[in-house]
Parts: C-alpha cells; sequence; structure tokens
C-alpha cells in the first residue's frame, strides 16, 4: 500500500513564510531586528500636571474668601445759606448696617504664576491680592433715629411722591461702610482663607507642600 503525501503549494508556502517572519519580529526577538519600530509602536509619557493645575485654579474664578459686616452712624445736616434751620435745613441721623465681601480673582492667572516640581510633591502659587466687592446697604437693619426738618421742608414733604426719602443719607452710609472695610482687615483675612483652601485641595490631589504667594500675577 502506498502512501502520498501533499505538498502545499508555493503560494501557501510564501503565505507560511510571511506569518514566521512576522512571529519573529513582533515576539521572538522583542521588536529589536528593527530598530526604532519600539518607538513607532510604544506609548510615551507626558507630564500634564502643570496645566491641569492652572485650569482647576481658574476654573474657581472669583472666590469670595472672606464678608464682613459693618455698622455706620451717619449724621447728615444740610443748612441754607440766609435762613435759619427752623425755616429751611434738614439734619438726619441714621444707623447703616451692611456687608461687604473680600475676594480673590483666581482668574488672572498666568501659567508663570503655577509652578510644579518634577515629581509633582511640590507646588508654588502666586496670586493677585484679594479685593473688596461693593458694600451692600442692609435695609432691614437700618434706620433713622430722628429727622428734624425745617418749615420749609416739612411742606415741601405734603406734595412730595416720597416724603420719607433718605436717598442721600443711604448713599453716605454706604460710602462710610466701605471707608469701614477697607480699614478692618478684610483682605488680609481673605487671603489667608484663600491660602488655606488652596492648600487644603492641592494636598487632596497628593501635593505634600504648597506654597502661596500673592502679588502681581499674570
Amino acid at each position: 500500500m502506498t502512501t502520498s503525501v501533499r505538498r502545499l503549494p508555493g503560494w501557501a508556502k510564501a503565505v507560511a513564510a510571511l506569518v514566521l517572519v512576522l512571529a519573529v519580529l513582533f515576539a521572538g526577538i522583542r521588536l529589536a531586528v528593527l530598530p526604532g519600530i519600539k518607538d513607532l509602536f510604544g506609548t510615551e509619557t507626558h507630564d500634564r500636571s502643570g496645566p491641569a493645575l492652572l485650569k482647576s485654579i481658574q476654573d474657581m474664578s472669583r472666590y469670595d474668601a472672606a464678608s464682613g459686616t459693618f455698622q455706620v452712624v451717619v449724621d447728615l445736616d444740610k443748612d441754607a445759606k440766609f435762613l435759619p434751620d427752623a425755616i429751611r435745613g434738614t439734619r438726619t441721623l441714621y444707623v447703616g448696617a451692611g456687608t461687604v465681601d473680600a475676594y480673590v480673582d483666581l482668574g488672572q492667572i498666568g501659567e508663570k504664576d503655577v509652578t510644579v516640581d518634577g515629581d509633582r510633591t511640590s507646588a508654588t502659587l502666586r496670586l493677585p491680592h484679594a479685593r473688596l466687592g461693593r458694600p451692600a446697604l442692609d435695609p432691614d437693619h437700618s434706620y433713622a433715629v430722628s429727622k428734624q426738618r425745617g418749615l420749609l421742608d416739612r411742606l415741601g414733604d405734603l406734595f412730595s411722591d416720597n416724603p420719607n426719602s433718605e436717598q442721600a443719607v443711604q448713599k453716605l452710609a454706604v460710602r462710610h461702610i466701605g471707608e469701614a472695610a477697607r480699614s478692618s482687615g478684610l483682605t488680609a483675612r481673605a487671603e489667608s482663607n484663600t491660602t488655606g483652601m488652596l492648600q487644603g485641595l492641592l494636598r487632596s490631589l497628593g501635593f505634600r507642600e504648597v506654597r502661596v504667594t500673592y502679588g502681581t500675577a499674570g
């Protein structure tokens, strides 16, 4: 009995040889046969912690870091030049209460204001100084203690659409509240609170050392 062995056709041998060569190239010799092919198919690592950290801080934009409540007493006296106070003139004693917020504009921070070391364990931030917002008068806790008016002023109130208008004294109270806020150290407290917030945030992200300074950012 004769057993015949079927030989592979030429094209099949070529395909098998090509598969073998590819297997050797990518597995047998760890890509060493073709220099540079490892770089072609390998992966690269990019440290983007700096810009990502900057974007995260900028997204906070205005950070309201402190708020102060102030109360001022306004004594507004309006006299006529050639008439006695009993005839023409007003004097209003007004207690104004209001609030002022202090904030840090984190949106002003630029790339040069955020530095991260190579192993991403230390960060240094330079922020703009804290600023004061506009004073807001609290009408529920502001009131006129007394209001004296001359005869002509009382007669004028009878024909006025708003005889109890206190617009002038309220504006003056708002101005005094702003002055009180500027001399209260509210901005220093806002910077301290902002520093604490950012240090806590960055340490939760893995940073061990966080230094925050204030000056001209951008």
